[in-house]
């Protein structure tokens, strides 16, 4: 039955794509190798991708089956870094708290929280199940232990806002300060219908400081002591990646 639960299938999803990008930039790094040796001849496409590394740039190749990012360096810390948090994964178990920015699919992932969590609950339906959130006061080296029900998130930051860790609540920006990082946020999911408090921020979440459509993940509440449009009007959003 392990096979089957929610988060190890997306496990298995997301281990399947990053198994196909490390194979095309294992392939190409070889044959570049190979064309520079002249033991094959450097085709059109492989010029392509030794300028583009030659620039520091992404390779159009590499960036169409992985992520955008402004630089080949960026890039590739973000393959090590994603890489290491599926080995730890597979091979000593789930951990305390995830890594939202490493997942290819990032809704996945909280569409599979509100599986398991509905799974865990007789009687509750998953279209009556809601994502629900709580900012800690934790930074990801002080948790011991992950939450019995739901997740522990990290690598969120604040932009158009800073956040108040004593209080719990958002504040206006520091002077000369773009991003402020989030704690670790606690998302779980509740079975109810009612909607949520009209005080809290709805804050959109996005995967890179470029906010469109295609890079929308959903959003949390935040508490605020001022009203929540103020928040919209400043812009306030939470990215993943601020690259």
């Amino acid at each position: 039955m392990g096979a089957l639960l929610p988060m190890n299938i997306f496990l298995r999803q997301e281990l399947g794509r990053m198994l196909r990008v490390l194979r095309i930039v294992r392939q190409t790094l070889q044959d570049l190798q190979l064309a520079i040796e002249g033991t094959i001849i450097m085709s059109p496409s492989l010029k392509e991708t030794l300028d583009a590394m030659y620039d520091a740039r992404l390779p159009d190749k590499w960036r169409k089956i992985s992520w955008e990012s402004s630089t080949l360096g960026f890039w590739f810390t973000e393959l090590l870094e994603r890489d290491a948090q599926f080995r730890r994964w597979y091979t000593q178990g789930r951990p305390k708290a995830f890594w939202i920015t490493g997942f290819f699919n990032p809704q996945g992932f909280l569409t599979a929280m509100r599986q398991e969590v509905t799974r865990q609950h007789r009687g509750w339906s998953l279209d009556c199940v809601v994502l629900q959130n709580l900012v800690t006061r934790f930074t990801r080296e002080d948790l011991q232990e992950p939450p019995p029900e739901g997740v522990y998130v990290y690598g969120l930051y604040l932009e158009g806002a800073a956040w108040d860790k004593k209080k719990g609540r958002l504040i206006e920006s520091k002077p000369k300060v773009l991003y402020d990082p989030l704690p670790v946020v606690y998302l779980y999911a509740m079975n109810t219908t009612s909607g949520k408090s009209p005080s809290l921020y709805e804050c959109p979440i996005y995967r890179k400081p470029h906010r469109t459509d295609a890079t929308y993940i959903g959003s949390i509440d935040l508490e605020t002591d001022l009203p929540p449009s103020h928040w919209t009007l400043r812009g306030v959003a939470l990215l993943c990646d601020i690259k």
